[in-house]
C-alpha cells in the first residue's frame, strides 16, 4: 500500500479508516468492530476518531476493535474547540485516552477553530507532547488564513497535518491549502473522500469506473489516493465495504483517466471558502 510520510519521518498508510457516526447504534456494533479489525488486517492501520463522535462512543468502539493490537495502529483523535484551552485540554485528552484504552495518541487534532487563541492551544498541545500523552498534534478544518496565523504562532510550525474535506466533488483546497501543505512536507488527511456516498449516484463516474473494472466508490477513492501527500480516511461499517475500499489502493490511474475525471469534476479556478461537513 502507498505510504505517506509526516515531517518527522513517520510514515503511515495512505488509506486509513474513519469512524464518524460509528459506535452510535448498538445493533451495528459487532459489524463495525469487525470492519475496523478487517481494515487493520488489510493494512489500513491508521484509525481516526474524535471525542465528538457519538459523545465518545466512537472512541470506545475503537478501543474494543484495537484491543490487543494497539501497537499495530496509528491512532488519531480530535478535541472539541471549547476543550482546546490550556485549562481544559489535558482533561479532554485524558478522557479520550481512557475511552480508547491507551496511554498515548499518535496524533491529536484540534477539530476546528473556536474562540480559544491558537497560542493557548499550541501551548497545551506541546505540554501533552512533553508529558508523553500524544506523539504529535495537528489541526482540522482550518482554512488558508487560519493556517497562516497558526504558523505565525510560537510553536505553530509543529502542526503535523490539516484534516480537510476533500474528494472529487470538493476540490477547493487544491487552490491554496494543498500546495502549501506539500511545500511544508505536511500531509493532508482527506475526510469524506467519497462525499458521504453522494458520488456513488453520479452516472458518468459510474460509467468510467465500469471501464476500468472498478466500482464508483473505488474510483473516487483511488483518485484521492493518487494525490501526493494525501491520506484518505473513509468510514466503513461492514467488512465487505472495508474490502472494497482496500481494493481501491491497488488501482493505478492513467493520465487519460485523470484527465477524464478532471473534465467531470473540474479543479478550482480560484480561491473559495473552505468546505466543511
Amino acid at each position: 500500500m502507498k505510504r505517506v510520510t509526516f515531517a518527522d519521518g513517520t510514515d503511515v498508510p495512505a488509506l486509513g479508516q474513519g469512524t464518524w457516526m460509528m459506535g452510535e447504534d448498538p445493533a451495528r456494533r459487532e459489524d463495525e468492530i469487525g470492519a475496523l479489525r478487517r481494515g487493520i488486517d488489510l493494512g489500513m492501520t491508521l484509525i481516526d476518531t474524535a471525542e465528538m463522535y457519538g459523545a465518545g462512543a466512537s472512541e470506545e468502539l475503537v478501543a474494543e476493535a484495537i484491543s490487543g493490537r494497539r501497537d499495530a495502529v496509528f491512532l488519531v483523535s480530535k478535541v472539541y474547540p471549547h476543550n482546546a484551552s490550556t485549562g481544559r485540554l489535558a482533561a479532554a485528552c485524558e478522557a479520550s485516552l481512557r475511552r480508547l484504552g491507551t496511554d498515548c495518541l499518535d496524533l491529536y487534532l484540534l477539530h476546528w477553530r473556536g474562540s480559544v487563541p491558537f497560542s493557548e492551544t499550541v501551548e497545551g498541545l506541546e505540554r501533552l507532547v512533553a508529558a508523553g500523552k500524544i506523539r504529535r498534534w495537528g489541526v482540522s478544518n482550518l482554512d488558508a488564513a487560519d493556517m497562516a496565523e497558526l504558523r505565525g504562532t510560537a510553536g505553530g510550525e509543529a502542526a503535523a497535518t490539516n484534516q480537510l474535506l476533500y474528494n472529487l466533488s470538493c476540490r477547493g483546497i487544491e487552490w491554496d491549502l494543498l500546495p502549501e501543505a506539500r511545500d511544508l512536507s505536511m500531509p493532508v488527511m482527506a475526510y469524506s473522500p467519497i462525499d458521504q456516498a453522494r458520488l456513488l449516484g453520479d452516472a458518468e463516474l459510474a460509467g468510467l469506473a465500469r471501464e476500468i473494472g472498478a466500482t464508483p466508490a473505488q474510483l473516487a477513492l483511488a483518485w484521492v489516493l493518487d494525490r501526493p501527500g494525501v491520506i484518505a480516511i473513509p468510514k466503513a461499517g461492514r467488512v465487505t465495504h472495508v474490502e472494497e475500499n482496500a481494493a481501491a489502493a491497488g488501482i493505478v490511474l492513467t493520465d487519460e483517466i485523470r484527465a477524464r475525471l478532471d473534465a467531470l469534476f473540474p479543479p478550482p479556478a480560484g480561491p473559495s471558502p473552505l468546505a466543511i461537513l
